[in-house]
């Protein structure tokens, strides 16, 4: 009988297990984010969680956290409760170029997580100030390489996707476009239009209206496939540029140690939503693409964003303090 006991013990904690997760949720569930109400991550977990609530029959209540460039709200999600009860809507600044650029963050961004699905993307786009003598990314490098130390490129600032990807331009064509960062992604969208600075990457939704007025020019999108919304660009692959790909990207992801059970569950009732017409629709319109996936695939995309990211910036020598 000594012998049955903690066997039998050891049955019944494992049985309980399923049985908590099969509970989940009992309460409200807090989605933090690490940018301000309002912020394209906001929008995307508005879109996700209106959906997610009624499936899962509980209330999603989002919390923004901005500051620091996004490590505020990231670290906050990494020290909650690894309970199913706060959850984390990543982005390719908090788990893509922060860990590159940043020597010392206040989080581990493999470490400290556990993925859950990737939710949105969307490419950027080289664009160009129609002052500039360019229709072409192939015209762009050529005047560059004219004009060395004379053309330069806007960012959203130091450390930025923006910045990374001018960046990644100059190293792979070979030439000297100066960075000028502004504070913010508004202000440097004004800078491009003004003519202040002579070319910039953007998000396709941001730039598309611009481009069509004629009032900014668009040159390639940077991701392996054409934009929905901007399908007459080519990719920077076709411009000349194998392997140039950046995306702003969006995903769920909860604090480490979350049981797997609530992981897959999360999953799961994502994976749902995110093929209704109406969530990709609403994503469209914000100029995103529904994504989707498994925890794993999720993992996999951010260990290859942070290590390429880190590369560029050791080639670079890129440093933000």
């Amino acid at each position: 009988m000594h012998f049955q006991l903690p066997v039998f013990i050891g049955l019944s904690a494992l049985m309980a297990l399923p049985a908590a997760a099969q509970n989940y949720p009992t309460k409200p569930i807090r989605i933090l984010i690490a940018q301000a109400p309002g912020s394209a991550t906001d929008n995307i977990s508005r879109v996700l969680t209106s959906k997610l609530s009624g499936q899962m029959g509980q209330q999603f209540v989002i919390e923004a956290r901005p500051g620091a460039g996004g490590a505020v709200g990231t670290e906050a999600a990494a020290r909650s409760p690894a309970d199913g009860y706060t959850l984390f809507m990543a982005n390719n600044s908090t788990h893509g170029s922060n860990p590159a650029v940043y020597k010392k963050l206040p989080y581990d961004a493999i470490k400290d997580f556990s993925p859950i699905i990737l939710i949105a993307s969307t490419p950027y786009v080289l664009t160009a100030h129609p002052s500039l003598p360019v229709k072409t990314v192939k015209d762009l490098v050529a005047l560059a390489k004219k004009r060395p130390g004379d053309l330069n490129y806007g960012s959203a600032g130091n450390g930025s996707t923006h910045h990374l990807s001018g960046e990644l331009l100059n190293m792979m064509a070979g030439i000297k476009l100066v960075h000028v960062p502004y504070k913010g992604t508004t202000p440097a969208l004004t800078g491009l239009l003004s003519g202040e600075v002579s070319v910039m990457f953007f998000t396709v939704v941001g730039i598309q209206p611009h481009a069509k007025s004629g009032k900014a020019r668009a040159l390639a999108v940077t991701t392996a496939g054409r934009a929905s919304l901007m399908p007459e660009l080519p990719t920077m692959t076709e411009a000349g540029f194998p392997g140039f790909e950046v995306t702003s990207w969006f995903g769920l992801l909860a604090p480490a140690g979350t049981p797997a059970a609530v992981i897959s569950r999360v999953n799961a009732e994502s994976v749902k939503a995110l093929a209704l017409p109406d969530v990709s629709a609403a994503l469209k319109k914000m100029g995103f693409d529904a994504r989707g996936g498994t925890p794993d695939q999720f993992a996999a995309h951010i260990k290859s964003e942070v290590e390429r990211f880190t590369k560029l910036v050791k080639a670079t020598g890129i440093t933000v303090e």
